[in-house]
């Protein structure tokens, strides 16, 4: 509750003091010395005959609080979200299975220790689980997905039903869409999704951890110019370290079977550069958070949040109040309580 003009209550400290006064003063009416104990035998009346000046003084009352402007406020916002259509590009070749251990491991007990703490991850739960998060800190942009292995296949267009989107991520799996990795064709059917857009910033994010050995019509370079020309950002996501291993079931147990880490650096440099874009190196869990933390950061999000007060307006019951006020007083005055002068 507020007031528009709140310095108009003063008033009201003048009328108490005006009210007793008034309250105090003598009746005028016409005194009969004979008359006077019955007068005494009824000391009510003189009371119940004041009672039009109490409703006078309470309308009056009633209006100045009225002219004060008595308001009870809804602040409303509104939000205005000028979001970036992004679609994130993930391997899912076989290799993706992969588990990328730091050089602080250097046992097999010290590693299968890591993985049941997890702090080791096979490197497809590792982007997923970033990715997951990052998606959840945009809920302003649109944000689509391609798994990618021999060939590009859309799993979701660009969409802010982030919790649908979010819920595909749990069926994806190394392989089972191919061991090979083809660059070029995630790409084009990424810039396919996205160069209609009017959003202000369409954005690429391609993660991979293998070389391109895939023949295709165009070459990732050739895709990445496409993206260029469609005013498109890619970033480009390398994900491996040099102590990779793979789990192995073998007739003697699991076991632990070392690779390289097969992404094609200098490839995903160029496309990245070529777009405008910029390359990420992420050989670990901290070290993808670290990617998707900065990528987050480079592309904000515009949002306006102008508010506005709707007020609710109590004066014109209030003046209402106090005219029926003042009715009721002149009524009574001229009536049930009239005295001769």
């Amino acid at each position: 509750m507020t007031f528009a003009y709140p310095w108009l209550l003063l008033l009201l400290a003048v009328l108490l003091p005006l009210g007793w006064w008034v309250w105090r003063r003598p009746l005028p009416t016409l005194r009969i010395p004979c008359l006077k104990p019955f007068a005494a035998a009824n000391p009510r009346r003189r009371n119940v005959s004041r009672l039009p000046l109490v409703l006078y003084l309470l309308a009056t009352a009633v209006l100045i609080v009225a002219l004060a402007r008595p308001r009870f406020g809804n602040e409303k916002v509104i939000l205005r979200a000028e979001g970036i259509d992004i679609m994130l590009a993930l391997d899912l070749s076989g290799s993706m299975q992969a588990l990328d251990a730091g050089s602080q491991i250097t046992t097999e007990q010290e590693l299968r220790d890591a993985i049941a703490a997890g702090k080791v991850k096979k490197r497809i739960e590792m982007a997923k689980d970033e990715v997951k998060r990052f998606i959840e800190r945009r809920p302003n942009d649109r944000i689509g997905l391609i798994g990618f292995a021999q060939l590009p296949y859309s799993l979701c267009p660009p969409t802010l039903d982030h919790e649908w989107l979010i819920s595909e991520f749990d069926q994806l799996q190394p392989g089972t869409i191919g061991d090979k990795t083809g660059i070029a064709g995630p790409l084009a059917s990424a810039v396919k999704r996205l160069k209609d857009s009017h959003a202000k910033r369409k954005v690429i994010v391609l993660f991979t951890d293998g070389a391109n050995n895939v023949e295709a019509v165009i070459t990732p370079r050739q895709a990445a110019k496409l993206a260029h020309d469609n005013d498109i950002i890619i970033y480009t996501v390398g994900v491996g370290s040099d102590r990779s291993f793979i789990l192995q079931r073998t007739v003697m147990g699991e076991r632990f079977v070392p690779i390289e880490a097969d992404f094609d650096e200098d490839l995903l440099k160029d496309i990245a550069k070529s777009s405008d874009g910029r390359y990420y190196h992420a050989a670990d869990p901290d070290g993808m958070a670290k990617v998707m933390d900065e990528i987050n950061k480079l592309e904000k999000t515009s949002v306006e949040t102008p508010k506005y007060i709707e007020y609710t307006e109590f004066a014109p019951r209030l003046i209402v109040l106090a005219l029926v006020l003042l009715l009721i007083g002149f009524v009574a005055e001229h009536t049930v309580l009239l005295r001769l002068p």
